[in-house]
């Protein structure tokens, strides 16, 4: 019986350990632009986590939001089309939890901004479907392609 319990202590161990862990309080996106990656990201999170989690993104410069991030975004009922892109100098509040840099560029720039703080950093590096080539169709597939890996580490590391 002692050997049984154990067991089952363990087995529920085991699946425990395989749960994705909470959401933090706040996650910022971190890209080159602030136009296409992290929006995406930001917007995946706040459709998901809603007012437990703050989440904003930023981008080393800042861009012009993405039609096409807005067009694939659309498709699953969220509105990225008032995303106001901004760098990472315009964010007031530097008492983030988690930092997750997309791009190589800002992954450097996250390790410059959490030498002096106590956020926790990710890189997570994702494919630019901005240089995909070819016709509508064949672009929008490279954006679906970016938003449902954004979708599924997102879920993966945080849960649904």
């Amino acid at each position: 019986a002692d050997l049984r319990s154990a067991r089952a202590g363990l087995t529920g161990l085991a699946r425990e350990s395989k749960k994705s862990p909470a959401p933090p309080s706040s996650i910022l996106f971190l890209c080159g632009e602030n136009a296409l990656r992290s929006p995406i990201a930001e917007s995946i999170a706040k459709h998901l986590y809603g007012e437990r989690v703050y989440a904003d993104s930023a981008g080393v410069r800042s861009g012009e939001v993405d039609p096409l991030a807005i067009s694939v975004m659309a498709e699953i009922g969220i509105d990225l089309s008032r995303h106001i892109p901004k760098r990472i100098e315009d964010l007031m509040d530097a008492s983030l939890a988690l930092i997750i840099s997309l791009t190589p560029e800002a992954q450097h720039k996250a390790v410059e901004l959490t030498r002096s703080s106590a956020a926790e950093l990710l890189y997570w590096p994702m494919p630019d479907p901005s240089v995909e080539e070819g016709n509508r169709e064949r672009l929008l597939a490279a954006y679906r392609e970016l938003r449902d890996l954004l979708m599924s580490r997102i879920t993966e590391r945080f849960g649904k």
